[in-house]
């Protein structure tokens, strides 16, 4: 059959062409210098392993020569730590939040408003409220001048300081809707933000919370009090009573309002005007009648029993008998304290005791009362306010004093509540921030009309704390709700033309308050739903038509409804306080990291601050926290710390350029500073891992389970580097490098391997290598341990440079001082999601090389992968080793390494070498000779080529001579490989039979290199003992072997390695980087 053969070489580049011929020279020319040396081609007496002249080791260990030159044997190390004292212990910012924002709500049209009507207006009217009205004069007289002008100056302080931070922050640039929230996001990043956010946001929503119960409390105490559902037939009742009065009218209040909200929010701006006007008329009145009352102070008599205070409800005068057509009659107040109307009557005794007095409630301004108000008056719940300046006669039983109408204490007082009920007074701050839209210049309003607005009502809180203690007498102060004034509001009493000025202005103000939180806070979570960092909150992003936030209106109505149901103003007043100065915390945090760090973008137009000041806003309001609530304080702080791990490890990603970013990296910069000036002392040792990893054509992770044995090994602790080398040049391989660090990142996402990617293009894959080994990581973080997969397909590889790579990393990393772990069978090693049951880990301990083997297993041993699995550690005995005490000192050198592993002393005697070794020397060296031969040099190969064509063409035209007919001829075309492959083939079968022929003539084994056959005599015989005793184990770890020093011998050292791993399965072969990594001391 006529055929015609067509061999055609397969054309490399001709960069790579010359790079092989300058390989395939310098080879040679080692070839040529080895032939001189030895004469016979066989390497002897320059071996490029160890000198074979020392032979005092024996043939067992002749593998592990080069290691037992420089670290010692297991036998050697045990017996010099018998004692155990001698041990060395080693030593898009803008853009996304436009793109983000989703549909705009209806924008009203308005002018564009300066300092006075858009910022000084609504940080008043947000700053003044129902702390004034209803409880400032409660604390000026439970706490005393003193401590109240103090309690003022703490949280006044505390606002001034948070201005001048924000009004840094809110002059670097534009600040859109979301106002705080956005200010904190921007500068501390999403996962702040966010936190910092909601609890703003829930403070808000409180803070409606607040203002309703204020609402409610001045319908119910002062303006109707007959319009209460519950009413208390005993005294001791009327508390539950009231509560449940406010829960009830509350809920009612909050479903109005809210139904407002939704129905019309232009309503409630356009009404914002008037509830100021009622709150600035209101502060007018008590400045008023405070000047009255130098001249006439109002007549609001309060009764006294003895020193106690009397509730004047339900009698007219303050007797106990008058005379009426000249008799003696009992009044209203007899009956309160005695069993019936009659004068013979039982009465209290406290009552028949002491006698009844009037005194002023309002001396006025030219009265000595206030040097008796300088000085707090605490006390528990059910505490009968009095006045010690009064005579009292003690008598009868004190237990019944609750029946009676006292004034008392409906609360236990004490500083820190008064601190926690004050602060919300002072909030509000951040109303001028959040109008930044409408502002005609916002960089010089905002500072402007927030610090005056913080002065003025500083101002005023300062004022009204001494005029009310110079005016007013202590035990009315101390009457929170009016009682002894026949109910009426306190500060009213004091206000001119009438006290109905007061309460008029104080429920529109709290109205309009409430109004305002209902109306702020769903557009807050509105605004931190659509940034998208906080996955669960997406759906509050949507609402009506027309931008209005429905479903986080509903939400704030709900949260707003547990403050609600609390229904003690006193009792949500801490609460909000603490989310407040929790955003109020950050705010100052901010501006402090942003001017230590000195971003190249914070550039303020507000020149008026400084770190120091934020820091000590940022303390202030941290202590303030811990003073009004300790435990709210820790609760606010557990419920933005879980947030801000949600959104860490949930949310989106965002890259705002926030100063956490900025702070992290000075961390980073000075860390690695103070890391690189002294190596880790071996109690800090761990490995920290450069990962050589493989990629595909398709630039896909061939072996994702190394990437799994990372994460088991390293368990998200330390430095771990995945690195790639691509063949090329980076200018035209930038965009392969790209892909295949996104698939490389991808892998270490799936694998849970939290660590670096560094993909590397050079102009082969050695040099690749080399670069990464030398210049991966960064000062104190770098890799200390090298981790590669096994090249499995080392020998069917037709270019020889892959094992060859293997080996120069294996030399390069001992060069670097670096250990090196090697994965044979990588892919058949357990995934991160697998649970091993019953078995064992391994470890083959022949040379000591600085605990390596020793430390893996534990460190594997703490992954869930492997936590089941037992350690045994086998150790080798020499001729002269004493097998037992090697057992009894490896047992006690366990002990102190607090390791739980079971021990095993193999001995290994000094056997001959089979004729199973020398066979497997003669092939591997009859395989080195033919791989040496192949080394032909391009020429050589084209020629050899042509003449086998023209053989082959003769042959094929003395077959067509000779065939009288035939089928058509065949065509094949022959590429070098497969013309190498046939080649090979037919030079092998000449060697087998060489091989019979040469093991039938003994002598012949002489001429072998004696050093390659006791390698491989170590390499049989460990591989016998340890396929024998770990072939079952879930993982063996063994000594690695270190490569011949002369790179002629490498492909021997790559046979040596296959014999020694010969039959087992998961294989981890370790090589120590020269220094100690375990130790026994604590």
């Amino acid at each position: 059959m006529p055929t015609s053969f067509t061999v055609v070489p397969v054309k490399d580049g001709a960069r790579k062409a010359k790079k092989g011929e300058e390989e395939d020279v310098d080879d040679n020319n080692v070839l040529k210098e080895e032939d001189v040396a030895t004469g016979d081609g066989v390497p002897k007496e320059n071996s490029p392993f160890i000198n074979n002249t020392d032979n005092d080791k024996g043939n067992n260990m002749a593998l592990f020569e080069d290691e037992i030159e420089i670290n010692p044997m297991v036998s050697s190390l045990l017996n010099k730590l018998a004692n155990y004292t001698n041990l060395t212990q080693g030593a898009q910012e803008h853009e996304e939040a436009d793109n983000d924002e989703g549909p705009k709500k209806k924008e009203v049209k308005s002018p564009q408003m300066g300092t006075f009507m858009g910022v000084y207006l609504p940080c008043l009217q947000n700053i003044l409220g129902v702390i004034l009205f209803l409880r400032l004069t409660w604390i000026v007289g439970t706490a005393g001048i003193l401590e109240s002008l103090a309690i003022v100056g703490l949280c006044c302080s505390c606002t001034m300081l948070t201005a001048i931070s924000m009004s840094a922050i809110a002059t670097n640039g534009v600040v859109p809707a979301g106002g705080s929230y956005y200010m904190i996001s921007r500068s501390l990043g999403p996962e702040f933000g966010g936190a910092v956010g909601l609890c703003f946001y829930l403070g808000t929503t409180f803070a409606g919370s607040m203002y309703i119960l204020g609402t409610i409390e001045i319908l119910l105490t002062y303006i109707v009090p007959k319009a209460a559902i519950f009413v208390a037939e005993k005294k001791e009742d009327e508390v539950n009573a009231l509560l449940n009065n406010m829960r009830v009218y509350g809920t009612c209040c909050l479903a109005l309002m809210s139904v407002v909200v939704f129905v019309g929010v232009k309503y409630v701006n356009k009404l914002a005007l008037v509830f100021l006007a009622c709150v600035i008329l209101s502060i007018l009145a008590i400045y008023a009648g405070v000047i009255k009352t130098i001249f006439e102070p109002p007549d609001f008599p309060v009764c006294m029993l003895g020193n106690r205070t009397l509730q004047n409800q339900n009698f007219d005068s303050c007797l106990k008998t008058e005379i009426i057509d000249n008799v003696t009659v009992t009044t209203q107040l007899w009956k309160l304290f005695c069993d019936g109307p009659e004068l013979n009557a039982t009465c209290n005794d406290y009552f028949l005791l002491n006698n009844v007095t009037e005194v002023q409630g309002i001396p006025g301004l030219r009265s000595r009362v206030i040097s008796e108000n300088m000085w707090s008056v605490y006390g528990p719940l059910g505490k009968l306010v009095d006045d010690t300046k009064l005579d009292s006669v003690d008598g009868g039983d004190s237990a019944q004093d609750k029946y009676l109408p006292y004034v008392v204490n409906d609360i236990t007082t004490f500083f820190t509540l008064m601190v926690g009920i004050y602060f919300p007074s002072v909030t509000g701050i951040m109303a001028g921030s959040n109008r930044s839209g409408d502002l005609r210049d916002a960089q010089k309003s905002i500072p402007i009309g927030t610090i005056l607005a913080i002065a003025t009502t500083s101002f005023i809180y300062v004022t009204c704390v001494v005029l009310f203690g110079a005016c007013i007498e202590g035990v009315l102060l101390r009457d929170k709700f009016g009682d002894a004034v026949k109910g009426n509001l306190v500060i009213g009493t004091l206000s001119w033309p009438s006290p109905w000025v007061i309460v008029i202005g104080s429920i529109f103000s709290c109205c309009g308050a409430g109004l305002q939180s209902l109306t702020g806070a769903p557009r807050l979570l509105q605004a931190i739903a659509r940034d998208g960092i906080v996955p669960f909150l997406q759906v509050f992003g949507h609402g009506k038509a027309n931008g209005e936030p429905t479903w986080a209106l509903l939400l704030t109505a709900g949260i707003c409804e547990i403050g609600i149901l609390i229904a003690s103003l006193d009792a949500v007043a801490p609460i909000l306080s603490m989310f407040f100065l929790m955003c109020y915390l950050f705010v100052n945090l901010a501006c402090a990291l942003q001017t230590l760090l000195r971003t190249p973008n914070w550039r303020p137009r507000f020149k008026y601050y400084h770190w120091a000041l934020s820091f000590l806003g940022m303390s202030l309001c941290l202590a303030l926290m811990f003073i009004c609530s300790w435990y709210y304080a820790i609760v606010a702080m557990a419920i933005a710390t879980c947030i801000y791990k949600y959104i860490e490890y949930r949310g989106a990603e965002k890259e705002w350029g926030d100063g956490i970013r900025g702070l992290s990296l000075n961390a980073a910069r000075y860390a690695l500073i103070r890391l690189e000036e002294a190596p880790p002392h071996t109690k800090n040792w761990r490995p920290q891992l450069l990962v050589l990893l493989n990629l595909d054509s398709d630039q896909g992770v061939k072996h994702p389970r190394l990437l799994s044995l990372t994460t088991q090994l390293k368990a998200g602790k330390g430095l771990t580097i995945v690195g790639n080398v691509l063949e090329g040049t980076y200018l035209t391989k930038d965009a392969e490098a790209r892909k295949a660090e996104q698939n490389i990142k991808s892998a270490m996402s799936e694998e849970r391997t939290k660590g670096f990617c560094h993909v590397v293009v050079s102009s082969n894959l050695r040099d690749g290598v080399s670069h990464l080994i030398q210049s991966a990581g960064l000062g104190g973080m770098k890799h200390n341990t090298v981790l590669m997969a096994w090249p499995g397909t080392w020998r069917q590889a037709n270019d020889p440079q892959s094992w060859k790579n293997f080996i120069e990393t294996v030399r390069e990393s001992t060069a670097a001082n670096h250990a090196l772990l090697v994965a044979k069978n990588v892919d058949s090693f357990p995934a991160n999601l697998d649970r091993l049951g019953e078995g064992t880990i391994d470890v083959w301990w022949v040379v000591h090389d600085g605990g390596m083997l020793m430390l893996l297993p534990f460190l594997l041993r703490q992954h869930k992968v492997w936590r089941k699995c037992k350690m045994r550690i086998f150790t080798v005995a020499q001729m002269d080793d004493n097998s037992i005490q090697m057992k009894k000192d490896l047992q006690m050198f366990l002990y102190h390494l607090r390791l739980n592993a079971e021990v095993e002393v193999v001995e290994m005697h000094d056997n001959d070498i089979s004729a199973f070794t020398y066979e497997k020397t003669l092939v591997m060296e009859q395989r080195s000779q033919m791989l040496k031969q192949m080394q032909l040099s391009r020429t050589e190969r084209e020629r050899e080529a042509q003449l086998i064509h023209d053989r082959n063409t003769a042959s094929h035209a003395t077959i067509n001579d000779k065939a009288e007919a035939g089928p058509d001829r065949v065509h094949m075309t022959w590429t070098k490989d497969k013309l190498f492959m046939e080649r090979n083939r037919n030079r092998e079968c000449n060697a087998n039979v060489a091989v019979r022929d040469l093991f039938n003539m003994k002598p012949e084994w002489e001429s072998l290199n004696q050093s390659n056959v006791r390698r491989m005599h170590t390499a049989v015989k460990m591989n016998e003992v340890v396929v024998n005793k770990s072939q079952g184990a879930q993982l063996v770890l063994l000594n690695m072997p270190g490569p011949p020093r002369n790179r002629g011998g490498d492909e021997n050292y790559m046979e040596f390695l296959e014999v020694l791993l010969e039959g087992l399965n998961r294989v981890l072969m370790v090589r120590g980087g020269g220094r100690e990594v375990i130790t026994i001391y604590s």
